[in-house]
């Protein structure tokens, strides 16, 4: 019998998104496979309702935040999304084509194929950081795999989740896609409901609690968590090239970026340099100004709180902090904006490199050569995300022999997320499964094996009565194996 405490109380809510849940349910099994045209067209109504409401997207999303950079919003999160559909127009008519797969010789004249089928109802559990981008990735996989969706999004972006259930509601039928309150009750029963697959993006904790509320119901899941990413500079690296780079990739959305460096390993004889070409790097892209419209603020009072208290406890033990201002500084505190920081000599007892920061706060570290380096981060859970800076290709490919990470980047940091024909996903505590593209495609569809018989094959001669026919069939197979 199940723990009714592991239950989750029945809401007004709750039970409002159980019944239209079920009526999903029932229309997915009724018309299981939407055709081509049913699916490029919800992909077209998506595109339009974020073309048409762009404006208001970005005015909601920067409502929430405090302050949200309109040029990261545009090219993170819109721009993001309309390649995404964009892909999956151009080429799903190819995606859901039955692929040929090649049929055992004893088994000739008979033909095998792999048919892509919906699985049925998708869950999204949306994160905060990037709320347009990452609620409508997955959930154009989903759309294009002819799967019907129920998104939920953060309860820390009303206004965006209040938009965002406004226009879907507008252009969708309740039965095609759905968007969810952010009440508690529904946030806490949502990854109880039996979905054919479920996705959550958010730190690894919430994750580990998803999985669990899906296992129940045997229900698949694609979670795209964090962790701390590395950024490795190499001896044979550019200085300038590699702090301009990683300066950027760190202080997009002020950090609040699941894929961000969130540590950087520098030969030790290079720290003290290194540092300072990062920390100038940081004040020409944003400034010494928290009034600076390029620079994102920080989403909550409580994220601020939990970045002073990891810098403070740096400080404590005995690192170097380097930031324009300090984080209490009444100039940024009024903006929520935090200063960028630099924490020179960090050590591994240090709450900073013990916890995913996710803010604009980075960890440089000396490291002795390579091999290092690489133990370094093979100590640690298998980060989401991994940067390289070199022109050693010898110490690269080492590398990328000896660690395991979702994804790469070589010489920069972020774009590996941004190629729309590679996976996106983690590993082990940074997450399992993965979407984008064709990638989004697969997780979202049975490739169900289908086998053809063919009249004039043999395999009648596997019936009972065996005889003397099994024994010459046996010798056949045993030779064609």
């Amino acid at each position: 019998m199940d723990n009714v405490v592991d239950r989750p109380v029945a809401s007004a809510a709750l039970s409002a998104l159980t019944d239209r849940f079920q009526a999903m349910v029932a229309r997915s099994r009724t018309e299981p496979a939407p055709d081509c045209a049913a699916r490029l067209h919800r992909l077209a109504r998506l595109r339009a309702l974020v073309a048409d409401n762009e404006d208001r997207l970005r005015q909601a999303i920067s409502a929430d935040f405090g302050h949200r950079s309109a040029v990261e919003t545009t090219i993170a999160e819109a721009m993001m999304v309309f390649s995404e559909i964009r892909h999956g127009s151009k080429h799903l008519k190819a995606w859901m084509a039955p692929q040929r797969v090649a049929t055992a010789l004893q088994f000739l004249p008979a033909r095998n194929r792999l048919i892509p089928q919906p699985l049925g109802v998708v869950g999204i559990i949306a994160p905060w950081n990037y709320p347009l981008q990452l609620t409508l990735a997955p959930a154009i996989g989903a759309i294009a795999a002819g799967n019907r969706v129920i998104i939920k999004p953060s309860e820390l972006v009303p206004h965006f989740s209040a938009l965002l259930k406004e226009t879907v509601t507008e252009r969708f039928d309740a039965t095609e896609l759905l968007v969810t309150g952010v009440e508690d009750e529904v946030a806490k029963g949502f990854a109880h409901l039996p979905f054919d697959h479920l996705v959550f993006t958010g730190s690894t904790r919430v994750g580990r609690l998803v999985a669990e509320a899906a296992g129940r119901n045997l229900t698949p899941v694609t979670l795209e968590l964090g962790g701390k990413s590395p950024a490795i500079i190499d001896a044979s690296a550019d200085l300038d090239e590699a702090a301009e780079r990683i300066a950027y990739g760190k202080l997009l959305n002020a950090g609040q970026t699941c894929i961000a460096p969130d540590y950087v390993l520098v030969p030790e004889r290079s720290l003290q340099a290194f540092a300072e070409k990062l920390r100038a790097q940081m004040r020409r892209m944003f400034g010494a100004d928290p009034a600076n419209e390029d620079y994102t603020s920080i989403i909550s009072d409580r994220h601020y709180a939990r970045l002073e208290a990891l810098v403070a406890d740096a400080a404590q033990r005995g690192a170097k902090i380097l930031q324009p201002a300090r984080a209490d500084d009444p100039n940024w505190k009024s903006h929520r904006k935090f200063p960028p920081t630099l924490i020179l000599g960090a050590t591994e007892d240090m709450a900073a490199m013990q916890e995913e920061i996710f803010g604009p706060v980075l960890p440089v570290l000396g490291t002795r050569d390579p091999a290092d380096a690489i133990a370094f981060v093979n100590r640690r859970d298998r980060p989401l995300a991994l940067y390289w800076f070199g022109k050693d290709h010898h110490a690269r490919d080492e590398m990328l022999a000896r660690t395991v990470s979702g994804g790469v980047t070589i010489n920069d940091c972020l774009f590996h997320f941004a190629q729309i024909n590679q996976p996106m996903g983690g590993v082990g505590a940074s997450g399992t499964g993965a979407y984008h593209g064709e990638w989004g495609f697969r997780t979202f569809s049975k490739l169900k094996p289908v086998f053809y018989r063919s009249k004039f094959n043999r395999l009648a001669d596997l019936y009972p009565p065996y005889g003397g026919k099994i024994a010459r069939l046996e010798k056949m197979m045993r030779f064609m194996s």
